[in-house]
């Protein structure tokens, strides 16, 4: 009964351990997803001047692509998704489409 007693204890005391290593580990397993949430708001905090810069840019470049397209189409090639880069004959009723945005 002496080995039981001494083996129980033995187990008792793992276990204490094991729950203060637990315990310990979500504490900064808490701390470490508080910092990744305010590191997510640090990375999502953007000036209006950036997102103006950024949204100016965006439609430039997307009338830079609109007008490409356009002189390829008037150029004599497909600029649909069907047969893009393919020579064209006549018109196009996808290409014509995507040019407006249908």
């Amino acid at each position: 009964m002496g080995q039981l007693s001494q083996a129980i204890s033995e187990i008792e005391e793992n276990i204490s351990k094991l729950l203060s290593e637990v315990r310990s580990l979500r504490q900064y397993v808490e701390y470490l997803e508080d910092e990744n949430i305010k590191l997510k708001r640090q990375l999502c905090a953007v000036s209006e001047a950036d997102t103006l810069r950024v949204q100016k840019n965006a439609a430039r470049i997307q009338k830079e692509a609109q007008e490409n397209l356009e002189k390829l189409y008037k150029e004599g090639f497909h600029v649909c998704h069907i047969y893009f880069g393919e020579q064209l004959e006549g018109n196009c009723l996808f290409c014509n489409a995507f040019l407006r945005k249908d």
